[in-house]
């Protein structure tokens, strides 16, 4: 069977602010229009889609969207889902009314997409009858820290406005921002914290920044997207790339180190399949 990929369009590393402080029921507008349908089992394609007006996802599974909702770094920190549910993929657009989308403007990033992340919460809490509590779990990881031989990553320029970079969803190019097409990864004035949130949800791990390095980074990493790159190595062939965990070597300048440290985490304490549209 050929492997799923994953397409995230517009993925800003704002959103990687935790939110465990805040619940689905505090004071956030709720989307005016809600469809979840079950995927067709023979698409393979993944997408996630934020943009000013909706939340777009198909073929997703609840875990996704709970580590989506609830800003964990990867699936692995959701823990108790189990049954039909777990296994179930679905389609999801979520819409907000024009007047939400017009208060949404006059926000920051951070502050929006926390917005959107509690409405994401109340809207898996309305149709799923989810119910969660959170705990700390002691956990395998990885940290991150520089290669011998040192960084090979490029300064971003505080001026750039990166005119043919990626775009918010307020249309504009920023500084902060990250594209992961199946298996390649661009950042634009991004912080090695960022990227490691991000290695986190491709190595099914917490990836926890060690390097020191400060400021913001233009890079660009490619590697392969095939299974056995999830274990550190090679895929052979003259035409094949890397594993990640080689790329980020090779390309970046960078390591994975196994480590283990307390990790936060939401427990499933109730679930259901979702409610008909």
């Amino acid at each position: 069977m050929p492997r799923r990929w994953l397409l995230i369009a517009a993925v800003w590393v704002t959103v990687a602010l935790p939110v465990f402080g805040q619940s689905a029921d505090a004071a956030a507008p709720a989307f005016d229009a809600v469809s979840i349908k079950p995927h067709d089992p023979n698409a393979q394609m993944t997408r996630i889609q934020v943009s000013p007006d909706r939340y777009s996802a198909q073929n997703v599974s609840l875990k996704s969207m709970i580590t989506h909702a609830y800003s964990l770094k990867t699936e692995d920190q959701v823990l108790g889902l189990s049954g039909p549910v777990a296994s179930a993929r679905f389609d999801v657009e979520a819409k907000m009314d024009e007047e939400t989308v017009a208060a949404f403007k006059k926000l920051s990033l951070q502050e929006a997409n926390e917005k959107r992340q509690l409405m994401l919460q109340a809207m898996l809490a309305d149709r799923f009858k989810l119910k969660i509590h959170r705990e700390s779990k002691e956990l395998s990881m990885y940290a991150l820290v520089i290669a011998k031989g040192g960084f090979k990553l490029k300064y971003a320029d505080p001026n750039d406005t990166y005119p043919n970079g990626m775009k918010g969803p307020d249309g504009v190019s920023h500084s902060g921002m990250m594209m992961m097409r199946g298996d390649s990864l661009t950042g634009q004035g991004i912080t090695i914290a960022a990227l490691a949130s991000q290695l986190s949800r491709q190595v099914h791990r917490i990836v926890e920044d060690k390097t020191g390095l400060k400021g913001k980074y233009d890079l660009s990493l490619q590697w392969s997207p095939d299974e056995i790159a999830d274990t550190g190595k090679d895929v052979t062939g003259e035409s094949a790339k890397p594993s990640l965990f080689t790329a980020l070597q090779e390309q970046l300048g960078l390591k994975l180190e196994p480590a283990k440290g307390p990790v936060d985490t939401v427990v499933v304490d109730h679930v259901e399949m979702p409610s008909e549209n």
